[in-house]
């Protein structure tokens, strides 16, 4: 196969099985998004949305989140982890928000990329999944799979990033993106992972499993 029948295969497969796919972490607007993104950090999905709900029924705007104090806001979102930084984040953010944007969260990478604990995966999370612009951001599913699909080197995940915007059209980011998380956890976890079960990997990217294994073993 060569990368562009791979790409193909990848973007047909992930369309029949998932021709809708829901956004993983519960939100209603940008800036609910933007704080279950930012909460999600070395977190699960299924945790954070037991999180938010708390949270958000007490402050779900900056003002409201700005009359909290950062302890106060750290208490609530402690089972997430990582709690004193997020905690720190999302009231300095909150700030920023009322003082510099009108209480809104700006559509704009740099903008956002300027806030408190927002790094740039987060900032692609928010301008895809809220203002439907063209992103590509990369988690760990997302990274392990480009790696097992032998479509990226796998060195960092700004490399993965920038494979996969170069192997996939810009029209098919802010879907696709979503897909591969849904693919990586049901059929090509990192843990309990059965290849014969996981068609894409078996199908493209089975001589890159086969060639990593043996470069495992020489290592050893």
């Amino acid at each position: 196969m060569t990368k562009q029948e791979k790409v193909s295969f990848v973007i047909e497969t992930l369309n029949r099985l998932y021709p809708e796919i829901p956004i993983p972490l519960d939100h209603k607007d940008p800036y609910t998004l933007l704080i279950a993104v930012l909460l999600s950090a070395q977190s699960t999905d299924v945790r954070v949305n037991q999180i938010t709900p708390i949270l958000f029924e007490i402050a779900d705007n900056p003002y409201d989140m700005i009359r909290l104090s950062v302890d106060e806001i750290r208490e609530i979102i402690k089972p997430v982890g990582l709690s004193p930084m997020k905690s720190k984040g999302i009231y300095g953010l909150s700030k920023i928000l009322i003082e510099e944007h009108n209480g809104q969260v700006p559509a704009s990478f740099e903008a956002l990329e300027r806030l408190p604990a927002v790094g740039h995966k987060t900032a692609s999370v928010v301008m895809s999944q809220a203002f439907n612009v063209p992103a590509f951001p990369v988690d760990t599913h997302i990274h392990r799979l480009m790696y097992r699909w032998g479509l990226s080197t796998g060195k960092n995940v700004v490399q993965t990033e920038k494979d996969a915007k170069r192997l996939f059209p810009e029209d098919h980011w802010n879907k696709l993106h979503l897909q591969i998380i849904w693919y990586g956890r049901h059929y090509s976890p990192a843990r309990g992972w059965d290849l014969e079960k996981d068609v894409i990997t078996n199908t493209i990217g089975r001589k890159t499993v086969i060639n990593n294994y043996w470069k495992s073993k020489k290592k050893k």
